[in-house]
């Protein structure tokens, strides 16, 4: 991730949102639809309604697993 980040002078957050971005749709129409998030903010309300359907289990893996932070550790690229 951080040489994908610095070959696009961006932060591994910001590569992981145009990630997100990105695969959800290839269709240009889409896509701009997708980016078009900066015009409205979300209530506080609106926030914990989102925040309380978290299931706290990863889509990816899970941060919290010390067999999964070792096997990640080893695989950090500087």
């Amino acid at each position: 991730m951080t040489s994908i980040a610095t070959a696009h002078g961006k932060s591994v957050a910001q590569v992981m949102l145009r990630w997100l971005i990105q695969r959800k749709s290839v269709r240009p129409e889409r896509m701009d639809e997708n980016l078009d998030v900066f015009n409205f903010e979300l209530s506080s309300e609106e926030l914990a309604l989102i925040a309380a359907m978290d299931t706290e289990a990863s889509l990816f893996f899970d941060h919290r697993d010390p067999q999964m932070v070792s096997f990640l550790g080893q695989r950090r690229v500087d």
